[in-house]
């Protein structure tokens, strides 16, 4: 697929090409007001970063140093990021959740002489670490209506101390743009820890450019794409690079605004997390659970009607999993049967389609073309759901150490239950964990090798340069310049990687069972009373599971409890969620006998972002495993772990 973008050699030469190429169109908006958008002309936000980043020259910004940027989605942040590649530095991300330790460390460990901070909050945070953090020097408060503390600089005042040195003929940023190499590193991103202390993850411009020239998505100047993940996260960062290097206008939203941005903005593309399709799909089931019977009625035609159409749809262009090779005489008489469905369906799911599932459609603003997925796995209930329903899912795979994308569905190569091919330059492999022999591609087989599951490994321009200070982290995962990811997969006989769950995270039983807790948390999660969940049970006789309840949930199903720990003590409560679990983890649902949960307790708080969830909502599950030790020690009580009561 031609893809309509400029290309650069390093991020710096890209947004002077972009200022260049796109000159007075939006390239970024911030809400000012109920319908006031404040927008930054690519011209502007070139101009201004290279003031700023004469600024942070000025201040002892180095070639080649790190500079923190503790904030999130603003502005200010993209401003900073530009202005620290035009300094040839590359820059240490970090957001709002980052606790006191976790800013002593990661700035410790990066050695930052400068950090550019978001708000007095962050400011307050930073500076009660200050004493353990000996190379830095400057610190820079972004927030004009916050009051620097003494020593700390106004962004305002730096970007100012820029534009009056260039006016006098600096010209130190243009001599550091001329002097960078593809091998800098452009960014250090500290993981978030979900297996213990964060390591550094060394990105280089090289790797970011990769990513530009090769992830499929159709973007042009008149797209509208709106911005809610964390951008110092790298899965956001690469699309907003994307949206520079197609002349896209991105605009800053967060949770409280994003319905009303959705409407009001109508993107038509925009990047997300599993979480915040799940949470609209709990919504709509929730609304129409409530709603008049004639409509819920009507609602439950149109999925009928779409499940089915769109289905055929699928089938008929190639577009199923795969996970078998397939039956010439088996495939043809499908064939013919869906091409049968798909008329008979035609007319009515047209009706349907225009009268019922567009309304829906409307509440995300109408106008998605397109919305990739990452972070995390999307349950195949809510990924099904939003495709049948019109609305483009396109769930992408990768990790922080690849820059991140490694593959990602498109329109065309849509196949739910996959997260698409890999994409263009990345040589991908399928191995047994524990032998490295490679069981895909394999040349000796007529197969190939499709179809069997292995640990991910992948090499392409995209991987990382490694861990900084950290060699034997960096070794046990690239050798011989193959990345192991750590994942579970295998490639479908259509060409698609499906993601199977983590290697570390299987869970082996005392018996020496083994299973994968991602399918049976997902499955649970998709209930209306959980809000979360983690599987227990590594050399436990059963699996067990620790339960978060949806209050919102509970209320809707009429119980009247108004917090977690009264709902943690509730029999009642405790009972309604045992039935979901059983219904759930079942056979019925291809479940073997040794997934179910046995034993389960409730848990009287919530999983929060920064303690047991990273900012993408992925568990930090030695976190949880921690934190609520007494409650897994009661669920296996005893010598003989028998496993106790339920609840």
């Amino acid at each position: 697929m031609p893809l309509n973008r400029i290309t650069a050699p390093n991020l710096a030469a890209l947004y002077e090409k972009a200022a260049a190429t796109f000159a007075d169109l939006p390239a970024f908006a911030t809400r000012r007001g109920p319908d006031d958008w404040e927008p930054l002309s690519f011209q502007r936000l070139f101009e201004r970063g290279r003031d700023l980043a004469t600024g942070l020259i000025d201040l002892g910004v180095e070639a080649r140093s790190h500079v923190g940027l503790l904030a999130d989605n603003r502005v200010e942040w993209i401003l900073s990021d530009c202005a620290v590649q035009l300094c040839g530095a590359a820059d240490v991300p970090r957001g709002q959740d980052t606790t006191p330790d976790e800013i002593a460390f990661i700035y410790a460990h990066a050695g930052c002489s400068v950090i550019l901070v978001e708000n007095a909050a962050l400011q307050k945070r930073l500076l009660s670490v200050r004493d353990k953090l000996p190379d830095l020097r400057e610190i820079i408060l972004l927030d004009p209506d916050a009051e620097p503390a003494p020593g700390v600089h106004p962004f305002a005042s730096v970007e100012e101390r820029g534009h009056r040195l260039r006016a006098d003929g600096d010209r130190r940023v243009e001599e550091r743009m001329t002097d960078l190499r593809p091998d800098d590193l452009f960014t250090l991103i500290y993981t978030s820890g979900t297996t213990g202390e964060p390591k550094g993850v060394m990105l280089t411009h090289a790797n970011m450019v990769s990513q530009i020239e090769n992830i499929p998505l159709d973007l042009t100047y008149r797209d509208r794409v709106l911005s809610i993940l964390p951008v110092w996260h790298i899965f956001e960062r690469v699309f907003e690079m994307i949206t520079i290097a197609a002349g896209c206008c991105t605009y800053y939203t967060d949770k409280r605004r994003l319905a009303d941005d959705l409407l009001a903005v109508e993107p038509t593309f925009m990047g997300s997390a599993p979480r915040l399709w799940e949470a609209l799909h709990r919504r709509i089931r929730k609304r129409v659970a409530a709603s008049h019977p004639v409509r819920r009625a009507l609602f439950h035609t149109a999925r009928f009607l779409s499940h089915h159409y769109q289905g055929s749809v699928f089938f008929l262009t190639g577009r199923r999993l795969l996970l078998e090779p397939p039956r010439p005489v088996r495939r043809a008489v499908l064939t013919l049967l869906h091409a049968l469905r798909w008329l008979l369906l035609l007319p009515w799911y047209g009706f349907f389609n225009a009268a019922v599932l567009e309304r829906l459609r409307q509440g995300v603003g109408g106008s998605l073309k397109g919305t990739v997925s990452g972070g995390g796995a999307l349950p195949l209930e809510v990924d099904r759901f939003f495709n049948y329903l019109g609305i483009p899912v396109l769930e992408g795979y990768g990790l922080t150490e690849t820059s991140p994308v490694l593959a990602v569905r498109t329109p065309a190569s849509l196949v739910i239950g996959t997260v698409g091919p890999p994409i263009p330059g990345t040589e991908l492999r399928i191995i047994d964990p524990e032998t490295d022999d490679v069981l895909f591609p394999d040349p000796s087989r007529a197969d190939a090798g499709r179809g069997r599951r292995g640990e991910i490994c992948v090499r392409g321009p995209q991987v990382m340069r490694g861990y900084y200070r950290n060699p034997q982290a960096t070794g046990r995962v690239l050798r011989d310049g193959w990345f192991r990811t750590g994942d579970l997969g295998l490639m479908t006989w259509n060409g698609c990687l499906r993601i199977l769950g983590r290697c570390k995270e299987t869970v082996v039983l005392s018996n020496g069972e083994n299973f994968e807790p991602g399918p049976i948390e997902m499955r649970l999660r998709q209930s209306p009373l959980i809000d979360h969940c983690m599987v227990v049970g590594q050399d436990r006789r059963h699996a067990g599971l620790l339960v978060v309840p949806d209050l919102d949930g509970l209320r809707t199903a009429g119980f009247g409890i108004h917090d977690l720990a009264a709902a943690a003590g509730d029999e009642v409560v405790r009972r309604r969620i045992e039935q979901e679990i059983r219904r759930r983890i079942s056979a019925e649902n291809g479940f073997k006998s040794h997934e179910r949960i046995r034993v389960f307790r409730l848990v009287p708080e919530p999983f929060e972002v920064g303690r047991e969830l990273t900012n993408l909502q992925k568990i930090r599950r030695h976190v949880v495993e921690e934190r609520h030790a007494s409650l897994i020690e009661e669920m296996y009580p005893g010598a003989g772990d028998n496993g106790g009561s339920r609840g």
